[in-house]
C-alpha cells in the first residue's frame, strides 16, 4: 500500500498549493491581466515585423532578378548604338552609284575607322600575334610550317582573333614555325 500511497497526491499539500494560488490570483489578477496583454500586443507586432521582413526579403529578390535580366538582355545596348553608324555607312557605300574605286576605298577606309573605334569603346581588342610565341589560350594553330624563326613561334596569322575586357572571344588561327 505504500506505493499507492507515493502515488495519491498529498491533500495538505494541495490545499496549501491552492491557498497560495488564490492569494496570487486574488492579489495579482489585474497586473497578469495586464501583462498578458502586453506580451500578446509585442507577440503580434514581433509577428508583423517577421511579415514585413519576409516581403521586403522577397521584394529585393525579385527587384534583383528583374536587374539581372534587364542587365543580361540590354548588355550589348551600347555596342549596338554604336555598330548602327558602321552598317549606315555600309549601306550609304552600297547605294553609291558613282562607279569611283577611290570613293568606295575612302569610304570604307572611314567604315574601318568606325568599326575600330566601336571596338574600342566595348573594349573589344584586336589579337595579332604576328612574330610572337604560340600561346594556346589565345591563338589556334591550324598548321606548322619550316620557317627561320624559332619553333611555336606565329609566322601568320590566317585570322585576327580578339578579346573582351580580357577574355578571348575568338582565338586567332595562326601558322606557326616548324621545330627543325
Amino acid at each position: 500500500m505504500s506505493g499507492e500511497n507515493e502515488n495519491q497526491p498529498n491533500l495538505e499539500n494541495a490545499a496549501e498549493l491552492e491557498a497560495g494560488a488564490a492569494e496570487l490570483n486574488g492579489a495579482d489578477d489585474g497586473q497578469l491581466d495586464t501583462n498578458l496583454a502586453t506580451l500578446l500586443a509585442e507577440l503580434d507586432k514581433a509577428r508583423q515585423d517577421v511579415l514585413y521582413v519576409r516581403a521586403e526579403a522577397e521584394n529585393i529578390r525579385r527587384r534583383a532578378a528583374e536587374d539581372n535580366e534587364k542587365t543580361r538582355k540590354f548588355a550589348v545596348e551600347k555596342f549596338a548604338r554604336e555598330l548602327l553608324a558602321v552598317r549606315d555607312s555600309l549601306e550609304m557605300a552600297l547605294a553609291d552609284q558613282s562607279g569611283s574605286f577611290e570613293n568606295l576605298k575612302v569610304g570604307v577606309e572611314l567604315t574601318n575607322k568606325q568599326l575600330a573605334a566601336a571596338f574600342e569603346k566595348a573594349d573589344l581588342t584586336e589579337i595579332n600575334p604576328l612574330g610572337e610565341k604560340l600561346d594556346p589560350n589565345k591563338h589556334q594553330a591550324i598548321s606548322m610550317a619550316p620557317a627561320d624563326a624559332e619553333p611555336n613561334t606565329v609566322i601568320q596569322v590566317m585570322q585576327k582573333g580578339y578579346e573582351l575586357s580580357g577574355r578571348v572571344v575568338r582565338p586567332a588561327m595562326v601558322v606557326v614555325a616548324a621545330p627543325k
